[in-house]
């Protein structure tokens, strides 16, 4: 496709944000190549919970790259403002360019390794390499910002999965190196040169061990405050010409929850409060959050006439979101004193290694089951994913296969039991 133009340009656009999100970055590689010929891609998305780093292309190069690589681009790199360079490599300095974005709260880079051609890349490819990555981030925004519930059960699957592998990785590593250290140190060996090199060396890769994990922790977990702070700069605009007070209550603890986590809390409260201002008589709402060592409760508490029900809090996503999670919906209601709504959140994934049959679903069909769960219709969830309902329709073909059941029923019965 030539991208010359600002229609090629916001169709190459569309070519990319309508992939699902595993296949996302495949796609803007390729129609990136035009105009920057790349051997390997590679982001850093905090934006996603599951899997914030990700990589494309010529696997001798994404094998050797890491989130240790993109984590300085990202904390240096300005947006708007593409960086070139080299970057030690597979044994050589090759040349790159990197883009950072800040469409999402904390960022996101993008970074192209170039076939090994070191001139700069001209400032419209480099503006047009900025332009798109900022397109796609704000798309991956927007999803997380929905905590859409085929997104969650995916990411929910996928952090239990890399939660188990980073601490049997990080136990197996840490007992050999604290091995090797207690050999080392011995004073019954010879040649001190040789043991304390060695001892150097192992106290090195303990320290980044704890670095990477570190990392990890840093992109996918949010501090909580910070999370709220979030939410309570979205709900004020909500009631700015209400004459409802909002009352926020932060919460109190320096703890971090996992971005899933956080992402799902603020949709529920937001989807909350708009269910509440529409009652007659409110003029005070609450809204706050609260950390145990085991959840995030989420409570929304009014002084209104006090006869919401449960379903009635209950649409718009809500129950469908906390079940992915494994969540909670509790209602209070007191005629003539207000109600209480609050959305319990575990903090922690289950550490259930039963097998989930959702992981061999992929992006798009893990989209199509959530919205099958819901007894949407084929029209319907055509309609909403912006596809043809003949592929809607190989989709549900697939994922009847993959789960080995024989009707939609029993896809959606399976999909509310794991989910």
């Amino acid at each position: 496709m030539e991208l010359t133009g600002s229609v090629p340009a916001l169709s190459a656009a569309y070519e990319v944000i309508r992939q699902p999100l595993g296949e996302i970055l495949p796609r803007l590689s390729a129609v990136l190549a035009e105009v920057v010929p790349h051997r390997a891609a590679a982001e850093l998305s905090t934006h996603c919970a599951h899997s914030p780093f990700k990589t494309y292309g010529d696997t001798d190069l994404t094998g050797r790259l890491s989130t240790a690589h993109l984590a300085p681009l990202l904390a240096t790199g300005t947006p708007g403002r593409p960086w070139q360079g080299t970057l030690a490599l597979a044994g050589a300095e090759r040349p790159v360019l990197a883009v950072t974005s800040h469409a999402t709260l904390r960022g996101a880079v993008l970074l192209l390794v170039r076939d090994g051609d070191a001139t700069p890349v001209d400032a419209p490819a480099a503006a047009l390499v900025q332009a798109l990555w900022d397109v796609v981030t704000s798309h991956f925004d927007r999803l997380a910002a929905e905590a859409v519930p085929g997104a969650l059960a995916r990411s929910r699957t996928a952090a239990g999965t890399r939660a188990r592998v980073i601490a049997e990785l990080g136990e197996s590593c840490a007992a050999a190196l604290t091995g090797v250290l207690g050999v080392l140190r011995s004073r019954t060996l010879d040649d001190a040169a040789a043991r304390a090199t060695a001892t150097d060396l192992a106290a090195s890769a303990l320290v980044e061990l704890r670095a990477e994990a570190e990392r990890d922790q840093a992109i996918a977990e949010e501090p909580a405050a910070q999370a709220f702070a979030r939410l309570a700069d979205s709900l004020r605009p909500l009631v700015r010409y209400s004459p409802v007070r909002l009352e926020l209550g932060a919460p109190d603890s320096a703890r971090t929850v996992a971005a899933d986590v956080a992402h799902t809390a603020r949709a529920i409260v937001r989807t909350l409060l708009l269910k509440v201002l529409e009652q007659p008589d409110v003029s005070r709402v609450h809204i706050g959050w609260q950390l145990t060592d085991d959840a995030l409760r989420a409570t929304v508490r009014d002084d209104g006439p006090g006869t919401l029900t449960h379903g009635e809090v209950a649409h718009g996503g809500v129950t469908e979101r906390l079940d992915v999670l494994n969540g909670r919906l509790d209602v209070d209601a007191v005629p003539g004193w207000g109600t209480t709504v609050s959305a319990s959140i575990p903090l922690r994934v289950s550490q259930d290694l039963a097998p989930d049959p959702l992981t061999a679903l992929g992006e798009r069909e893990l989209e199509v089951l959530a919205r099958l769960a819901l007894g949407h219709r084929n029209r319907a969830i055509a309609q909403e994913l912006h596809i043809s309902e003949s592929t809607v329709k190989f989709h549900v073909a697939k994922i009847l296969t993959k789960l080995g059941v024989g009707s939609r029923g029993e896809a959606a019965a399976l999909f509310h039991a794991v989910a």
